[in-house]
């Protein structure tokens, strides 16, 4: 979906899995500090949109997602993931039920395959799900952000802010009225500030949720069986999880950020020492600088000064070793 924001001024597009809005509308850390302030707001109205209805619909959902959803209240935002039978990371929803539908937000090339495999798994619950990206967009307003919304609108309030589902056709008027509008540059630099993953970034093919710091916010450890369960409930009381995501402060005289997938290697080892982990979202904060989120191998020391391809990098934890 091409969003009709980026024909306002100054809209830089995205490219790669955020195409189709903007990434920043001419002042990156301006924007930032908007958004940081609880000003202004950010389009995700190419994230994918689905809803769940039918009278068993937390019930059904409860039995496939890793979050406790059977007693989840009206207007309560949660998160939750869809493993792989063997554990690994498949989907992230970002969920609010209005007390007739559950919402959810999702990564927008992961539609698809997500409604594929929930109609194969409802057998004969009475729920029903649709693909809703074309009807609704979501947009993004920071917390601290005193802008008041219809009630029409469904909404997810986390610590970040809220989440926004309203009718597409809506989105132009919108922007005129909660102006200013921020990028995706700026959206991301926040979320990296806050060390939250995002799924395709901060996880690939093995990803299990320990490694990122998604067990209790996504993954509820006190509910019943579900896909990839038994791999969960393994690692949290009889081991630890292989790789650990950290915070990376990045050295500011470097004029490239490193990209996604890039080499990270302990600084003593030099550029050309043995992987650890890899970079998994670099960008820059309008007050930290140049800062990353990367997966690095559970063992590496917390201390230990770090290469992210040829840049030193400072380590903060994230998720314990």
């Amino acid at each position: 979906m091409t969003s009709p924001l980026l024909d306002l001024p100054g809209a830089v597009p995205a490219e790669g899995r955020d195409e189709g809005v903007a990434a920043h509308y001419g002042e990156l850390y301006g924007e930032q500090r908007a958004l940081a302030d609880g000003r202004g707001f950010v389009d995700l109205s190419h994230r994918g949109v689905l809803t769940v209805t039918g009278p068993e619909r937390l019930s059904w959902l409860h039995l496939l997602l890793t979050q406790h959803l059977t007693e989840l209240p009206p207007g309560q935002a949660t998160e939750a993931l869809i493993l792989s039978a063997n554990g690994h990371i498949e989907h992230a929803l970002y969920l609010v039920d209005d007390g007739e539908t559950v919402w959810a937000h999702v990564e927008p090339d992961t539609v698809p395959a997500l409604i594929d495999y929930l109609e194969s798994m409802k057998f004969f619950y009475r729920v029903e799900v649709a693909d809703r990206t074309a009807d609704f967009a979501v947009v993004h307003l920071p917390a601290g952000s005193i802008t008041e919304l219809p009630g029409k609108y469904v909404v997810r309030e986390t610590p970040a802010g809220r989440d926004v589902f309203l009718p597409r056709a809506e989105l132009t008027g919108f922007a005129a009225a909660h102006g200013p509008a921020a990028g995706l540059l700026a959206y991301e630099a926040l979320r990296v500030e806050a060390h939250r993953p995002r799924l395709g970034l901060e996880t690939d093919h093995r990803t299990i949720p320990h490694e990122l710091g998604w067990i209790g916010t996504a993954v509820h450890l006190q509910k019943g069986c579900y896909r990839g369960q038994e791999t969960v409930a393994r690692v949290h009381n009889l081991g630890k999880p292989p790789r650990r995501l950290v915070f990376l402060h990045l050295d500011g005289s470097e004029v490239l950020l490193p990209p996604h997938g890039t080499p990270v290697r302990l600084a003593a080892d030099g550029p050309e020492g043995r992987q650890l982990g890899f970079v998994t979202t670099s960008v820059r904060h309008h007050e930290l600088g140049p800062i990353a989120l990367a997966l690095v191998k559970r063992n590496v020391p917390v201390d230990a000064a770090l290469l992210a391809g040829t840049t030193a990098a400072a380590q903060e934890v994230v998720v314990a070793p």
